[in-house]
């Protein structure tokens, strides 16, 4: 067997193995779990936004206390 034999069998087998993980990723047992993989950006984005905006009223409330303080004196 000669080099050139040697690369084609290399290049059928990395070709096989590419359909094979194309089948496998598309196929519908993958789908919800691809879904939810997909839609995990979404849910991570939305739970930092409910965070900062807990965050933000928090300090809007200590703000208003430390105000209510000063105008009390």
């Amino acid at each position: 067997m000669d080099y050139g034999t040697l690369r084609g069998f290399v290049a059928l087998l990395i070709l096989a193995l590419f359909i094979i993980i194309v089948v496998w990723s598309y196929s519908k047992k993958r789908k919800s779990s691809m879904d939810e993989v997909a839609n995990s950006i979404f849910e991570e984005d939305l739970a930092l936004k409910e965070q900062a905006a807990k965050e933000n009223k928090e300090r809007h409330l200590d703000t208003d206390s430390k105000q209510e303080t000063n105008n009390n004196v």
